[in-house]
C-alpha cells in the first residue's frame, strides 16, 4: 500500500453526499490517472454508490462491508482492497469512520 501520492493536483471542490456521510477529494496524478480520497462516516443504512468505470477500492483505515451487485456482503478491513466492475453499484456500511482512495481504470 502506497503512503502517500506526490506531484498532483487536488480538486479544490469536495464530492459530497448522503447529507455529508461520504466526502472525498478528486486527485490527478502526473501520469493522468485520477483517484479519489475520501472519508464515510458512520451509517446506520448501507450507502448505495453507482460505479460507471471499474474501480479498486483501497480501505486506508477502518472495517466496512460491502454487496456489490446483490451478491453477498463482505468485511474489508484496514489495508483491504475490493474491485467493483464498471456499469456497477455497490453498499457499503460502516460502524466507525472509513478513510479510502478509489483507483478508477478506464480500461477494464
Amino acid at each position: 500500500m502506497q503512503s502517500q501520492f506526490d506531484f498532483v493536483s487536488v480538486s479544490k471542490k469536495p464530492n459530497i453526499h448522503f447529507g455529508g456521510r461520504s466526502i472525498s477529494y478528486v486527485i490527478k496524478l502526473e501520469n493522468g490517472q485520477t483517484k479519489t480520497l475520501g472519508v464515510i462516516l458512520a451509517t446506520e443504512e448501507p450507502l448505495t454508490f453507482e460505479a460507471h468505470v471499474a474501480e479498486e477500492i483501497e480501505i486506508i483505515s477502518g472495517s466496512c462491508r460491502v454487496s456489490i451487485d446483490h451478491q453477498e456482503q463482505q468485511t474489508y478491513n484496514t489495508g483491504d482492497s475490493f474491485h467493483v466492475p464498471a456499469n456497477s453499484q455497490f453498499k457499503i456500511i460502516t460502524d466507525d469512520v472509513l478513510d479510502y482512495v478509489c483507483h478508477f481504470h478506464d480500461d477494464a
